[in-house]
């Protein structure tokens, strides 16, 4: 039932693990470990939870930006363009529905996963 997952590297100054997943459920922790770490725009068809379990950003979420710290959470709608920067390193808690199977697919000749968010 417990499944360990590697940490990898999705963006400069910013891993990503997958905690958990089902088909139609994932949780994913994405580590910020400096200021200025972004998450760069993009969309994709999953409706996507975000949870601030540590450190502040500013992010934009089709065309609105807004500032979120420790505790603050949020939904991003499906095919929404958004993305964060990282104003204090910290964690970000997403979960995904349905499951972002490119987030288990192996990269072909690398050793890690790939790090498209």
């Amino acid at each position: 039932m417990i499944k360990h997952y590697p940490e990898v590297q999705a963006d400069a100054g910013v891993k990503r693990q997958v905690l958990s997943d089902s088909p139609e459920l994932m949780v994913v922790a994405f580590r910020f470990e400096a200021e200025g770490a972004e998450g760069k725009l993009h969309n994709h068809p999953h409706v996507q939870s975000t949870y601030v379990e540590c450190g502040r950003f500013v992010f934009s979420v089709a065309g609105e930006s807004f500032e979120v710290s420790p505790g603050d959470s949020f939904v991003i709608p499906s095919n929404a363009v958004h993305g964060c920067k990282c104003l204090e390193p910290g964690t970000l808690i997403d979960t995904f529905a349905p499951r972002r199977d490119d987030f288990l697919t192996p990269n072909p000749g690398k050793e890690t996963f790939h790090a498209d968010r």
